[in-house]
């Protein structure tokens, strides 16, 4: 009993430390995409070091999600162009069509005063915005996982 418990233990280990090496790839994959530097990790998320202050971070759980914060409700294009660039590294999609649902989310967020969701071929964009918080603005690009 005692050895079949150890040897899941193992696979259970060894698949964790599979997984985070992906995540890893995948961030560096990202990272220079955008000519950024791969920065911490905290648990099931890592730091994309981008010049320019804008901050973005890639969470690797059942399906990679790369998200963008800024203390600006309409952020500059580097910011969309940067997300959309690290989302076609996440979903696989061009980063053309990855900014056209951005940017329908954010202009969605800012006309309705609310999170807003926009779906496409197993992947998703989202996008909040909120004109008094410190973040006032939080888009994400992720794959949607399977049921």
């Amino acid at each position: 009993m005692l050895r079949s418990t150890l040897a899941a233990l193992l696979l259970i280990t060894a698949g964790a430390a599979r997984a985070a090496d992906e995540c890893d790839g995948l961030a560096a994959q990202v990272a220079a995409s955008i000519g950024a530097k791969v920065g911490k990790r905290q648990g099931p998320s890592i730091d994309i070091r981008v010049p320019g202050g804008i901050k973005i971070d890639l969470t690797c759980r059942a399906e990679p999600i790369v998200q963008a914060a800024s203390s600006d409700p309409t952020p500059s294009a580097a910011y969309f162009q940067d997300l959309a660039i690290a989302g076609q590294a996440v979903v696989g999609d061009s980063a053309s069509a990855v900014q056209a649902a951005i940017a329908k989310a954010h202009a969605t967020a800012l006309s309705e005063g609310r999170k807003s969701f926009i779906q496409q071929n197993g992947w998703s964009a989202s996008c909040y915005t909120d004109r008094a918080g410190a973040i006032r603005t939080l888009c994400s690009v992720g794959r949607i996982p399977p049921e």
